[in-house]
């Protein structure tokens, strides 16, 4: 390639063009939007714009004469690969919460620069953590810039994808008692306005779904409620006049989409407002009036959505049951044709979306589905495409051997789906059989764990590393993430992980979330095992009060484990009983839903070891 004329290479002399007209001597593209969402609509993928790298995550640093972007170790083979040819630095950093990009910033920059960033998208924490580090070292932080505004020509426009009622009986919290839960926390909390710019939130609370962004069911909007109404700024022509009437015969009215930091800059002097300063970006937070007093704390609605209803659970366990029998599908047709039609990541993608789609109640995927065979599998974050990806079987039986890694869920009226399984296509190794088995010991160790209330999720952590541990291995991804309920496959605010606890963390009844360790050979192959789980009270517990209430997890995903990945001379009996109480109960569930071919595949699957 000639470097000269590389795409990237020319978009960032243009940048840099930009940030000498505008004083700038550097520039920091984090990979958020005004909603400081994690899959961004393309308006706002800036980051990748001027990097070409595609991954979820990451940030961007353009200096006058270097640029790095910075990914954690889910990334760094992708990162790598796209990265080249561009001059940009790939920095590896532990985490994707990581701050090394601004010690990266201080040691390249002279005391006087000034550092631009777009404070519409820069969340207010991270500004003041960036505040924190640049000032005592002499460097000025600008935030009141746009610079794509001038340089990216064929930006694309915000999405306007209509937005729906999430009706009943899935919606089974009416939007009136939701907001007047919200209304209680605000009193409770001594304020008088709440404003909410996180989209999940959003769609939560006002029981409205979209389409604005790929995967999750949500919409471009932001919301300022007051003790009697509230105000959904919204783009025009996004919602149908039914739903706006609606929203009126609840208190909430309709603006421009645009208007909400008119809004807040017109707030009275006596408003008590509350902000959350990890879901809200600087601009929201610069455009309060001064006298206006902030009280800071998590958003209401981020607790109150990560504890699923009762009626909701109810729904979840159906749409696992209609997952697993599409998942059952696709299996059986992919066991037959091994070595009789031609398959490849893509086609594992296109099929097993194909079976999902023909569930009752299905809306989309919930993340594009990550299908890695072999090498590509120990990427966390693969991605298969027309050009790069790798073929397994072919019409004539010429059939590739080894591991291949299935990540994928869906979105259904009744709930979000997310479950990583690995199959052996042909007869798997010692070394394949010792990883896969390590990492199921982990998968379960965790789903028996019992703590007690309001356990800090991170803490949880390292029950699932153990197993790992004791066999000197680990992997670099965070253990388990909150889901939501047909909303982002993605929700906090527990986190099972290496993240630092805070008390916003608490495990509550009626969380769900993944259990997903995992183990990555790079050039070889990688390993997850993943259930979603639903936070129950402790069976058994009864008699000993006086040591407080204890969770435990109930598996909800269905689809069984493949036994022939695993060295039985690793498990110890109560974890092969485990398996095969599991087993049962995904025989138990999803024989009913199937039939032929696919029943046939369900009950050899499920066989007890």
């Amino acid at each position: 390639m000639d470097t000269r004329t590389d795409p990237i290479r020319q978009r960032l002399t243009e940048l840099r063009l930009a940030l000498a007209h505008h004083g700038l001597d550097a520039l920091l593209v984090p990979s958020s939007d005004p909603h400081l969402s994690e899959y961004l609509p393309a308006h706002w993928q800036a980051r990748q714009h001027y990097s070409g790298f595609t991954g979820s995550m990451g940030t961007l640093v353009v200096t006058r004469e270097h640029a790095a972007v910075f990914a954690d170790s889910r990334y760094w083979v992708q990162a790598e690969a796209e990265l080249a040819h561009t001059g940009i630095e790939l920095v590896r950093i532990p985490t994707g919460a990581a701050t090394h990009h601004i010690d990266w910033l201080c040691t390249r920059l002279a005391r006087g620069a000034v550092l631009g960033v777009d404070g519409a998208v820069l969340g207010l924490a991270a500004a003041r953590q960036l505040g924190e580090a640049l000032g005592p070292r002499g460097l000025t932080l600008r935030t009141d810039l746009d610079v794509f505004a001038g340089v990216w020509t064929d930006r694309p426009a915000l999405p306007a994808a209509p937005v729906r009622e999430h009706r009943a009986p899935e919606a089974s919290t009416p939007r009136r008692d939701k907001l007047a839960v919200l209304r209680a926390a605000l009193q409770q909390q001594g304020a008088s306005h709440h404003f909410v710019s996180t989209l999940d939130d959003i769609a939560w609370i006002t029981n409205l779904r979209g389409a604005d962004v790929d995967y999750n069911p949500v919409f471009l909007a932001h919301l300022l409620l007051d003790a009697r109404g509230g105000t959904l700024f919204i783009a025009a022509g996004k919602l149908p006049e039914a739903v706006s009437a609606a929203l009126a015969a609840d208190g909430l009215q309709v603006a421009d989409y645009d208007g909400c930091r008119a809004a807040l800059a017109a707030l009275p002097a006596d408003a008590v407002l509350l902000l959350d300063p990890r879901r809200i970006t600087l601009a929201f937070r610069e455009a309060v009036p001064a006298a206006v007093r902030v009280i800071e704390a998590i958003n209401p609605s981020t607790l109150a959505k990560s504890r699923k209803t009762a009626a909701e659970a109810a729904f979840v366990r159906e749409a696992m049951v209609r997952d697993g029998a599409a998942m059952c599908r696709f299996y059986a047709w992919l066991e037959a044709a091994l070595g009789h039609e031609h398959i490849s990541e893509l086609t594992i993608d296109e099929r097993l979306s194909a079976e999902r789609a023909r569930e009752a109640g299905f809306v989309s995927l919930s993340f594009p589905t990550i299908a890695g065979f072999n090498a590509n599998g120990a990427q966390p974050h693969y991605r298969a495409t027309a050009e790069a990806h790798a073929v397994i079987s072919t019409p004539e039986g010429l059939v590739a051997e080894g591991l291949l890694l299935i990540d994928s869920g869906g979105q259904y009226l009744g709930g979000t789906t997310d479950i990583t399984r690995v199959w052996p296509i042909g007869q798997p190794s010692a070394p394949q059989k010792a990883d896969f088995t390590r990492v199921l010991q982990g998968t379960m160790a965790l789903s028996r764990a019992r703590f007690p209330l309001g356990t800090l999720s991170p803490h949880l952590d390292a029950l699932a590393r153990a197993p790992l541990w004791q066999a000197g291995l680990d992997f670099g991804h965070g253990t388990g993430h909150g889901v939501g309920y047909f909303l982002n496959v993605h929700e906090g605010p527990q986190s099972i992980s290496r993240a630092l606890p805070d008390a916003t963390m608490a495990m509550q009844p009626g969380m769900i979330t993944s259990i997903e360790p995992g183990l990555y050979r790079p050039g070889r192959w990688g390993i997850r095992i993943e259930n979603l789980v639903l936070n129950v009270p402790a069976e058994g517990a009864a008699g000993h009060e006086e040591f407080g209430e204890f969770l435990e997890f109930e598996t909800l995903t269905l689809c069984p484990i493949d036994s022939r990945c695993i060295d039985l001379e690793l498990l110890r009996a109560d974890e092969r009983d485990w398996l095969d109480r599991y087993h049962a109960l995904v025989r138990e569930r999803l024989l009913p839903r199937v039939d032929g071919a696919a029943r046939d595949w369900l009950l050899a699957r499920t066989e007890p070891l």
